[in-house]
């Protein structure tokens, strides 16, 4: 997958997740950028190191899932850190 492909992939699962994932997590192209980044490379990080499963191509559902629930995982745990942080 090209670099282009995969902020574009970062883009769309980001956003998804924070779709997803309640609470009041800062908003923004960035952010959301930034988030699906980093929640794909987790998310096929610890997809292939738990269950053996690497990320597919662009147009694979499983690139996809495991995206969008790494971002999901990104944004949980940078709330309850920013939660954590603030009180």
């Amino acid at each position: 997958m090209g670099i282009i492909s995969f902020l574009l992939l970062g883009l769309i699962a980001g956003a998804v997740a924070r779709a997803l994932v309640p609470g009041r997590i800062g908003s923004g192209f960035v952010s959301a950028l930034v988030c699906g980044v980093v929640g794909a490379l987790v998310g096929g990080w610890l997809s292939s190191a738990i269950f053996h499963i690497s990320l597919g191509t662009f147009w694979d559902l499983r690139t996809w899932i495991i995206s969008i629930a790494g971002s999901a995982l990104v944004l949980t745990v940078w709330g309850a850190f920013h939660r954590s942080k603030t009180n």
